[in-house]
């Protein structure tokens, strides 16, 4: 097998610069995708950063990977050559415990990155377990998907979880990379959706993105106003906010739910908790099945990332704006 060619940083927060590496044999269960387009997430700046302790150098990042299958190892089926599929942050799951036999891999203690302690998807190729491997709908446009892969499930798996329908209110909190794919999901469900920002001239992007109802949690009237109308809150924002005034604003057996990490611990009083029922939890990836569902569900209800592209070799340029939050919504790298 030749080299594969990527960006890597070759310690904590450098600027990535060219690097090759020989991947070795192609695994039984293996595929080898050549890469036309790869997300930037912020879990890529937290990696590049060595923020969580976990990674090592050279590193190169990239978990929202789509492009075409170039080899199959010997034992994988139900895929093909040339066939367009998309890698998230999941890449392998050990398939024997528990929570891979309920098909929740995403849960799996053995669950391996990506690119975590291996080399992701800002190159020319990478590699993954075929079953994490998710066949892209030919309605999804490439750049327009990639973000789907974390960003996108990161959303819609507490979303499915939570049995968010029809005659669900949500209030979705924060309008920016999972904030604007979570509107348009539970838009797709055709729950009752209300945008939360401290932005106030986010207000039409959320109603073009199919909020019902825009609130601007800045305003104490406001966030009074729609106390006890929410059956499901999802926290999309990486900020300190006053969490009791979400839970407040549920229903009785009503879920505030985390998938944006704030920097300081929540704090909550716990009578309002106890008197009506209501649960607060957080919510990580999906399993492979989840994913193939989401992408399915988003091509047939139009549900798309808002991107900016930058070619590959521009990785740097794109790493900083999405640091300076200068990217709406989510930054795309092209080869």
């Amino acid at each position: 097998m030749a080299q594969i060619q990527g960006l890597a940083a070759h310690a904590a927060g450098a600027e990535l610069l060219p690097f090759h590496y020989d991947p070795g044999p192609l695994g039984a269960q293996d595929v080898e995708i050549e890469i036309s387009h790869c997300g930037v997430c912020h879990s890529d700046l937290h990696l590049i950063a060595n923020d969580w302790g976990v990674s090592q150098y050279p590193f190169i990042p990239g978990h929202e990977v789509i492009g075409k299958i170039a080899a199959l190892g010997n034992a994988v089926k139900g895929l093909e050559k040339g066939q367009r599929v998309g890698v998230g942050w999941q890449s392998n799951s050990c398939g024997v415990c528990e929570w891979c036999t309920r098909g929740l891999e995403n849960l799996c203690p053995a669950a391996e990155a990506t690119c975590v302690r291996r080399h992701g998807g800002y190159a020319d190729r990478v590699r993954g377990n075929a079953r994490f491997a998710i066949p892209i709908p030919e309605a999804l446009e490439s750049e327009n998907a990639a973000p789907l892969l974390c960003g996108g499930i990161t959303v819609y798996n507490p979303l499915r979880t939570h049995d968010v329908n029809p005659a669900s209110r949500v209030g979705i909190v924060g309008i920016g990379g999972l904030g604007h794919m979570a509107i348009q999901f539970a838009r797709a469900f055709g729950a009752e959706v209300t945008a939360f920002s401290t932005s106030a001239s986010k207000e039409k992007e959320a109603r073009d993105l199919g909020a019902h109802r825009f609130v601007n949690s800045r305003e104490t009237k406001a966030m009074k106003e729609v106390a006890g109308t929410m059956d499901f809150i999802l926290n999309t924002a990486n900020a300190d906010q006053d969490w009791n005034t979400y839970v407040q604003a549920l229903r009785p057996t009503g879920t505030l739910c985390f998938v944006g990490v704030p920097p300081s611990p929540v704090s909550l009083a716990a009578f309002p908790l106890i008197s009506g029922m209501r649960s607060v939890c957080g919510s990580p990836i999906g399993s492979p099945h989840m994913l193939r569902e989401m992408m399915d569900v988003a091509a047939r209800h139009g549900v798309k990332a808002t991107t900016e592209s930058f070619p590959m070799a521009k990785a740097n340029e794109a790493i900083e704006k999405v640091k300076k939050n200068k990217v709406r919504y989510r930054a795309v790298l092209a080869n």
